[in-house]
């Protein structure tokens, strides 16, 4: 009998591994990683759920990310994603094995999936997180370096194992951690980007245990049908797969045209490099949303990051201070962005760009 209350009876993590046409999202990798510290904190069991048609194959690559085992849901009605075939597929899954927590990608199936799921199974869902814990010392530290909070004057239980799932609130202005202590499973979407990937291990890819499902579906459970998938055409950056980004903050309002073609001919002259913003910059207008970094915007590790006239607000730091290499050029010489650079240069960017970008061809 399935009873969200009965927290002993939920036991494990499990990680949602989207697919899209046979081919596994990178943010499953993600997860796993992430669910991999869970489930060690929690002593547990690390599984994925991966659901499609034909996809067995895909199984043995999950392990090699940090899957103990990985359960298969596999029926034509599964080809291609819709909301009543997965949500139902999902959540038999969740009552017969109940896992203690479950993790899905924040990605535009993730979104609608989740939510869909937390509700027939009757528990919470924490959209968006950018953060989770489950051992409270390891949480104490992470407010530590992240938040103004004195938490050595407070009172924890320091035996507590729940899930701390952090998000940004109100806009990103704030960071809120979010508990589910009463039902099971702890369940989050969770941004892609922000959990770091761990290196792909064969050994574990081979020791993977793949249990298949039995997946009780009819047409009559679908209450859409999908006809055609016609994929858009309209350009994305790819921020979070770039290996050099070079963003642009307020300093380029005096001349945003000129600000941007100089960010972008310095990513061109750095390697094929993209353009990123800072929130400022896609509230006004000047660029499109998908350029965005920080808490409300994508979270980006890439090689060389390149702030122009960005100041450095904690929420654009989040979202990009784990950077291999960061460079910021900004006018005021205690803009806050300075904190995390490797390398900080003083002075303005539209005269400072243009000689980074003749040295740059005079090396190459």
């Amino acid at each position: 009998m399935y009873d969200c209350t009965d927290i002993g009876a939920f036991k494990g993590v499990w990680v949602f591994c989207e697919q899209r046409e046979g081919k596994l999202n990178t943010t499953s990798f993600e997860l796993l990683s992430e669910g991999r510290k869970l489930a060690d904190d929690l002593g547990a069991e690390l599984c994925g759920l991966l659901i499609g048609d034909g996809v067995e194959g895909l199984a043995s690559e999950l392990g090699g990310y940090g899957a103990d085992k990985v359960y298969v849901a596999q029926s034509p009605l599964l080809g291609t994603y819709t909301t009543d075939a997965y949500t139902k597929v999902l959540c038999d899954a969740v009552v017969e094995k109940k896992p203690e927590i479950v993790l899905i990608g924040a990605t535009n199936i993730g979104r609608d999936l989740g939510p869909r799921c937390a509700a027939r199974l009757h528990t919470g869902l924490t959209a968006d997180a950018t953060h989770l814990d489950i051992d409270t010392a390891k949480y104490l530290d992470f407010l530590r370096e992240t938040s103004t909070i004195d938490v050595d004057s407070m009172t924890w239980d320091m035996e507590d194992k729940g899930l701390k799932m952090t998000r940004p609130a109100f806009g990103g202005h704030l960071m809120a951690t979010i508990i589910c202590p009463r039902f099971r499973p702890q369940m989050s979407t969770v941004r892609p980007g922000v959990m770091k990937c761990a290196e792909f291990d064969e050994a574990k890819s081979k020791a993977v245990k793949i249990e298949k499902l039995n997946v009780s579906l009819t047409e009559d459970d679908i209450k859409t049908k999908v006809l055609e998938v016609v994929k858009e055409t309209k350009e994305i950056v790819d921020l979070i797969g770039a290996e050099v980004i070079v963003s642009v903050g307020q300093g380029i309002s005096k001349d945003p045209e000129k600000g941007i073609a100089l960010a972008k001919e310095l990513a061109d002259a750095l390697g094929g490099g993209v353009v990123g913003a800072s929130r400022a910059v896609v509230d006004a207008g000047i660029l499109s949303s998908d350029h965005q970094v920080g808490q409300t915007g994508k979270t980006v590790r890439p090689r060389i990051y390149v702030a122009l006239g960005i100041s450095g607000a904690i929420q654009h730091k989040a979202g990009m201070q784990d950077s291999e290499y960061i460079i910021a050029i900004n006018k005021q010489e205690t803009a806050p962005i300075f904190e995390v650079a490797d390398y900080s240069i003083v002075g303005d960017l539209f005269t400072v760009v243009p000689i980074m970008i003749d040295a740059l061809k005079e090396v190459k």
